[in-house]
């Protein structure tokens, strides 16, 4: 997929007080980049003399030997590739700790360190001097030098702070961002010590999630002198909060991909970067074609809501059904409801809904048999579902009723003069609205709350019938993409004493089918795999993904589950029903939102139910 582009991180091997040893150090990390697809590398501070040279800084041999092995670099740089070099730089008589932008044959500029460290085992100030003594404009031998440098390398921009400048309250980073820096560099000579990594992992995390940028940063590893502190070479790469790269004791490369183009998506729709003024800057045109990479070092996810170990997925999973139980239990309160009435079908959803309903009861200490759950068997209900639906109930203590639709549905087809052989929209449509129909007089008749059970996946597809079960007074599962929903429960079950949670895993297993016409009815067997929409309602929401970048996705993400012909036609169905179908999510009752993909109309997702099919 296009527009992806590689960036690396390098620990190379320190000779301290060795410009020459330390550029043909670099020289090769930066060769062993750009053959594994590397746009950009990223190397420590002062990376090219150690950072541990003290007050060798001042000599004079130093200061040639660095200007002769930076000349080195911009010779046999590889051709359309980029590097961040850390080197003092002297202007006049003072001395800056910079970050040198290179490509072949030319230093684009010159980054100096904002914030100087004056504590324990630092002490910059001996040899160094902050950005802001710099005039405005500053250039050395015709290269800009300054902290209001970005970069534009064509299809991103990107700016530079050096350690410490990261620790600091007012970042540089806030500033390089603020401009419209897609990525943020960090070069680094960070010590180790107990408990230091993690603060630093977590800064480098929070950082990128804040900026809702790409975030590299290098620091200095083992080579450096030892006489009272050790640097750990630890290298990070996050994106928009998520690492997605790191290592530490070892000198090599570590590399992610990032898409620009998601990095203004993101700041667009979830930040509040476009009300943001852009700080006076000055853009530098890097100048050369950058290769684009294939997006495998992006950390993808095939299943973007579902975390892939367990114990995230547990973690999440109960932190959606406490989200669910408390938006429940404030329309609860609020109306006053004397019960909670809910269609029990023995699937998935209405299960969750369940489940939500029973945690309610238990928190605010109210009998089980608050809940009325009501299962309505009608022309396609299954004598699995339907069994589970009552073992479900009596195991949570909730009141059962039963109430077959068969004859109401039959009369209402004899009313509108409808032969009850057609099975076709109206066949199916007639029996979810007289579930409902039911549901919405039961509550009234009993003072209660109708808990709605269709999830987020159901929403986007419009996989429900318009004032049938698309209807409730709380929509409690609104928010849980249908990936998710099997996990919550699974969750629930595994907390669960043993018949219970018997009976949950044996819903889990059941295929999804909404249970309208006689025989099996798989629901993915007729729009597609829920794997394959959750997907694509993730992407399109979170990045405004194309049809052609969803399929392109889908094809690297999920060819060993689905051939190409499956996603087609699944995006195909879902490119459709997203569009048509927004009628209904016009018109969709509350529910809670459970996470950064939501379809409220009346916050998340606001569209015209008559935008053009041709989207």
């Amino acid at each position: 997929m296009k527009g992806f582009y590689r960036v690396a991180a390098a620990s190379p091997a320190v000779s301290v007080a060795s410009p020459a040893a330390n550029a043909e150090a670099i020289l090769a990390q930066a060769r062993a980049a750009s053959a594994q697809g590397a746009a950009l590398l990223l190397t420590p501070e002062l990376s090219l003399t150690g950072y541990t040279c003290g007050d060798l800084f001042g000599c004079q041999a130093l200061t040639e030997q660095t200007e002769a092995a930076l000349r080195r670099l911009t010779a046999e740089l590889p051709e359309g590739f980029l590097l961040a070099v850390g080197l003092p730089v002297a202007v006049d008589d003072r001395l800056y700790n910079c970050a040198a932008i290179l490509r072949r044959s030319a230093i684009l500029g010159y980054v100096p360190k904002t914030h100087l460290p004056t504590y324990r085992e630092f002490y910059e100030k001996r040899h160094f001097v902050p950005a802001a003594l710099l005039p405005p404009g500053a250039t050395v031998g015709g290269v800009p030098i300054g902290a209001d440098l970005l970069f534009d390398a064509g299809p991103f921009r990107f700016g530079a702070e050096l350690c410490e400048d990261l620790w600091a309250v007012d970042a540089p980073s806030h500033r390089l961002a603020a401009a419209r820096a897609h990525l943020i560099l960090n070069l680094s000579a960070s010590t180790e010590a107990v408990g230091k990594a993690a603060y630093r992992r977590d800064l480098v995390r929070l950082q990128s999630a804040r900026l809702a940028c790409a975030y590299a940063y290098a620091s200095a590893g083992p080579g450096e002198s030892t006489t009272d502190v050790v640097y750990g070479a630890h290298r990070l790469l996050a994106n928009n909060g998520r690492l997605l790269a790191e290592s530490r004791w070892e000198e090599g490369l570590s590399l992610m991909d990032f898409r620009p183009a998601w990095v203004d998506a993101v700041r667009r729709r979830e930040t509040s970067f476009p009300e943001l003024p852009i700080p006076p800057h000055r853009l530098v045109p890097c100048g050369t074609p950058l290769p684009e990479s294939d997006g495998t070092l992006a950390g993808l996810d095939p299943a973007p809501f579902v975390p892939a170990d367990d114990a995230g997925r547990r973690e999440r999973c109960q932190e959606i059904l406490r989200i669910q139980t408390a938006g429940l239990a404030k329309r609860f309160a609020h109306t006053r409801s004397k019960r909670l009435v809910l269609g029990l079908s023995g699937g998935l959803d209405s299960t969750l809904a369940l489940l939500v309903c029973a945690r309610l009861c238990r928190a605010r200490g109210l009998p089980p048999e608050t809940v009325l759950a009501v299962t309505m068997p009608g022309f396609g209900t299954g004598a699995r579902t339907h069994a589970n639906a009552a073992a479900l109930a009596h195991a949570l203590g909730a009141e059962l009723r039963e109430i077959p639709i068969g004859p109401l549905v039959t009369q209402h087809f004899g009313d509108i003069g409808h032969d009850p052989a057609v099975r076709d929209v109206t066949y199916e449509n007639a029996q979810a609205r007289a579930r409902t129909y039911i549901l919405m007089d039961l509550a009234n008749q009993e003072g209660g709350l109708l808990v709605g059970t269709g999830d987020l996946s159901e929403i986007a597809l419009g996989w429900s019938t318009y004032n049938g079960d698309h209807m409730s007074m709380y929509a409690v599962n609104c928010g849980v993409p249908k990936t998710l929903v099997r996990y919550c429960v699974e969750t629930v079950a595994a907390d669960s004493p043993a018949p219970l949670a018997a009976i949950l895993r044996d819903i889990c297993a059941t295929p999804v089918s909404p249970e309208l016409l006689p025989g099996e009815q798989h629901t993915e067997a007729i729009v597609g795999a829920y794997d394959l929409h959750d997907f694509f309602l993730y992407y399109f929401m979170k990045y405004g993904c194309s049809r052609a970048e969803l399929r392109d996705l889908a094809g690297l993400l999920l060819a060993d589950r689905f051939d190409a012909e499956a996603i087609d036609r699944a995006l195909a169905i879902f490119c459709r029903r997203f569009v048509a179908q927004q009628f209904k999510r016009s018109a969709i009752p509350d529910g809670p939102k459970v996470g950064t993909v939501a379809l409220s109309p009346r916050g998340d997702w606001r569209m015209p139910s008559d935008a053009a099919l041709t989207l």
